[in-house]
């Protein structure tokens, strides 16, 4: 604590701010990774004026700074080296205002997404960007990776729901966009530059998002098909026949479900053994009707032969149950190795691509497994993929997902971001010209 850098911080923020080295060895690195954190101390700012002052002092210094929120994202996007100081904004938890009338709430960066959910509910307004992490991620990390979640065929991804923002340059210079107004042409939409870039551009410390009002209704179903035709088919019919109230539709590959479900697992409330299954919701402003357009459109897919399988929820507890499936996939990373990968591309070429990758495991580990789950509507699938014996196989494992996928221009990263995990492989989804103006940005 007696280097210059650490002295200055502690100076200009307080002893309570800055906590050391050795203290940080009592946290684990981040979800994704148990052992201790290791960096050369982590500083908690309150204010954005604190947050200048901690980006001022480190650029004096040349301290190199790592920016994390939840710390649940999955690219190591968060993980800072020995050498490099955190700049954590678990302080910065405040809402500071909800403009009813308008549908616009100001919060800080450090506010978890379960606590904006929670009380944008109590004011009857919804904020709809949700994930399994709600309960840890925060908005300003859901600004900086432009997070997605089950709701963006309705809602849209993270840069779809923010109005305005405040962030800070690397130099400590404070950049205030906090529009509040759906309409603004005022010149560069500058909060555009800043969302979805993992905190290379600045740190992101206060947020206007959108809101909506809070749904009257909520019709969930888990649904099994035969065919990845069948999942398509019935994507398009519940996309045109429920008025615009669907607000998720996520897919399962057999052997995640098989995998998640049963002994040690979560209650398979239907049998384990079809090819997909599919967990659906509707949310809207008329119960009664919502209800019965709901189920009249599942009961018209069953006699078509689109369904082979339904249960639909009687109480929310069934409903969570129903959800934990697909969100906690934690008998999945019981045995090690296992990795996580978010990719996206057209929905027409996810059965041949799924099949490539599933066969390229296979062949390179005959006990490999490739598991897959998605949000499918918007693009995205999520794979685990599991080599079946212990080692390193990471870049070999990232080999069999990302090399099928440049035939389909899709994307390495559909919104978990880039990280350093990532960074190898961002050429095979951006052009060089594109990464060069990346740059050209950050040196700017």
């Amino acid at each position: 604590m007696d280097m210059p850098v650490i002295k200055a911080l502690t100076d200009a923020l307080g002893a309570d701010a800055v906590i050391s080295r050795e203290d940080l060895a009592q946290r684990a690195v981040g979800y994704w990774n148990p052992n201790p954190t290791t960096a050369r101390a982590l500083v908690r700012p309150k204010t954005t004026e604190q947050v200048s002052q901690v980006l001022t002092i480190c650029q004096q210094h040349q301290q190199p700074v790592i920016t994390q929120g939840g710390n649940t994202g999955c690219v190591q996007g968060s993980e800072a080296n020995p050498e490099e100081i955190i700049l954590s904004l678990e302080r910065m938890k405040s809402i500071e205002d909800i403009d009813v009338t308008g549908g616009t709430a100001t919060v800080q960066a450090g506010i978890t997404l379960e606590e904006v959910h929670n009380r944008m509910a109590q004011a009857g307004l919804l904020f709809p960007l949700d994930l399994g992490a709600r309960g840890t991620c925060t908005i300003g990390g859901n600004v900086a990776t432009n997070a997605g979640g089950i709701n963006v065929l309705r809602y849209g991804m993270m840069r779809n729901l923010v109005l305005g923002l405040e962030a800070v340059l690397s130099d400590g210079t404070i950049v205030s966009s906090m529009n509040h107004m759906l309409k603004n042409n005022a010149g560069f939409d500058l909060k555009q530059l800043m969302i979805g870039t993992e905190g290379t551009l600045g740190v992101v410390t206060r947020v206007v998002l959108k809101l909506f009002p809070q749904p009257l209704s909520c019709h969930t179903a888990l649904v099994a098909m035969d065919s990845f035709d069948n999942v398509v088919s019935l994507l398009t019919t519940l996309q045109r026949d429920l008025a615009g109230t669907l607000s998720a539709y996520e897919v399962m590959w057999q052997n995640y479900f098989y995998a998640v479900t049963g002994e040690g697992g979560h209650r398979a409330p239907m049998d384990r053994e079809y090819p997909y299954y599919v967990v659906l919701e509707c949310e809207g402003a008329d119960p009664q009707a919502d209800g019965e357009r709901f189920e009249r459109v599942l009961e018209k897919a069953f006699e078509d032969s689109v369904i082979v399988d339904a249960v639909i929820p009687k109480s929310e507890t069934e409903r969570r149950a129903i959800w934990d499936i697909r969100e906690n996939f934690e008998p999945l990373l019981e045995t090690q190795p296992a990795y996580v990968y978010d990719v996206s591309l057209p929905i027409r070429n996810m059965h041949d691509y799924i099949e490539q990758v599933t066969a390229g495991v296979e062949r390179r580990w005959p006990g490999g497994r490739c598991y897959v789950l998605g949000h499918i509507a918007d693009g995205n699938l999520h794979l685990f993929v599991k080599p079946g014996e212990q080692g390193d196989f990471h870049y070999q494992s990232d080999e069999e997902v990302y090399e099928p996928l440049t035939q389909y221009a899709g994307s390495v990263s559909a919104e978990h971001g880039i990280g350093k995990e990532k960074k190898q492989w961002l050429q095979h989804s951006r052009t060089a010209v594109e990464i060069e103006l990346m740059k050209s940005l950050k040196n700017l």
